[in-house]
């Protein structure tokens, strides 16, 4: 008689494994087969240079980027606050690119040079008032460590562009892209010092991230020298979106690292159109970026120097890029 509760007994059925159960799980002992290449993975360095070779090999010859896209990404909104550029080169170069301007200030019994007089001249005939002020004003003025050399000029706050708007923009005028983003860069003289080395070297903008970014404020205008009046910056509003946009339109991104899967020396896409991205001193390139870069650069040091700057690295990436599409033509 079955005891209540167990209801396998009165059945007539054997307890344990059944005949023909041996090779019930088969399949999961067969394993999921041979491990994948590393150049077949998508995120492994060597898969990198790959997709990259790849999209090297499909554009062919000295091609441009395809047909734009706009992003979703809104235009950075501005701020109500105004600016000051100073420095004798900066305030300079904001007037010759006719930057509005609302007021001119000039320190008492200033040291009187050819730019001084230049800068007198042109806000007379612009109309732009010019005001005598004291030293200590204009300190005031130019903020912690800021370099005034006796001008200052009050502008609007900076007029940001939208990357596509920027890409566009280089195609349109025929250019052949070459562009640096910023990723955690949050010092706004080594954002004015790569400013300065993308005019110097041929680059026609950079892009920059909404949120943890430096701005272009009156010590990025100084450290550029005034090529911020020249040099368009872009912001974006999640910088690797657009740096995925930017790669279906043709443009090949590279990170500048200093364990990179490639030597500066040795880069192919330099005739290409490039974006670089470069990462802050102290963490580098974001975990994102790095993963939708096309290829991590490295620029070769000395063992005795641990990195450099990333003013200077980027000098130096501007300039290699810059050399390489000099000797292709």
């Amino acid at each position: 008689m079955a005891k209540p509760g167990n209801p396998s007994a009165g059945k007539g059925k054997k307890k344990g494994p059944t005949k023909g159960t041996g090779g019930k799980n088969r399949r999961s002992l067969e394993g999921r087969g041979p491990t994948p290449r590393a150049e077949d993975r998508a995120w492994h360095p060597a898969g990198k240079r790959k997709a990259a070779a790849e999209r090297y090999a499909a554009a062919g010859g000295k091609g441009k980027p395809g047909s734009t896209t706009r992003s979703s990404a809104p235009r950075a909104k501005k701020e109500d606050d105004t600016e000051f550029v100073t420095g004798r080169n900066s305030v300079l170069e904001a007037l010759r690119a006719r930057i509005p301007a609302t007021a001119f200030y000039i320190a008492q019994r200033v040291e009187m040079d050819d730019r001084v007089k230049e800068m007198l001249s042109t806000v007379t005939q612009r109309g732009i008032p010019v005001l005598e002020v004291t030293r200590p004003e204009l300190d005031r003025m130019a903020g912690f460590d800021g370099v005034h050399q006796g001008v200052a000029l009050k502008v609007p706050p900076y007029e940001y562009a939208h990357p596509q708007d920027l890409l566009e923009e280089i195609i349109d005028r025929g250019d052949l892209p070459l562009l640096v983003a910023l990723d955690g860069i949050t010092d706004p003289r080594n954002l004015g010092a790569i400013i300065r080395s993308t005019a110097a070297f041929g680059g026609q903008g950079l892009i920059v991230p909404q949120r943890r970014s430096a701005s272009v404020n009156s010590a990025a205008w100084k450290t550029s020298a005034g090529a911020a009046a020249r040099v368009p910056v872009a912001v974006a509003a999640n910088l690797t979106a657009t740096l995925k946009d930017f790669k279906k339109q043709g443009v090949f991104v590279l990170g500048l690292a200093g364990n990179g899967d490639v030597s500066l020396p040795a880069l192919e896409l330099a005739d290409r159109p490039v974006v670089i991205v470069v990462g802050s001193e102290g963490k580098g390139l974001s975990r994102l970026v790095t993963e939708t870069c096309d290829q991590i650069v490295s620029i070769p040091i000395s063992r005795s120097t641990e990195s450099l700057n990333a003013g200077i690295a980027a000098s130096v990436a501007l300039y290699q890029v810059s050399t390489l599409r000099a000797s292709a033509e």
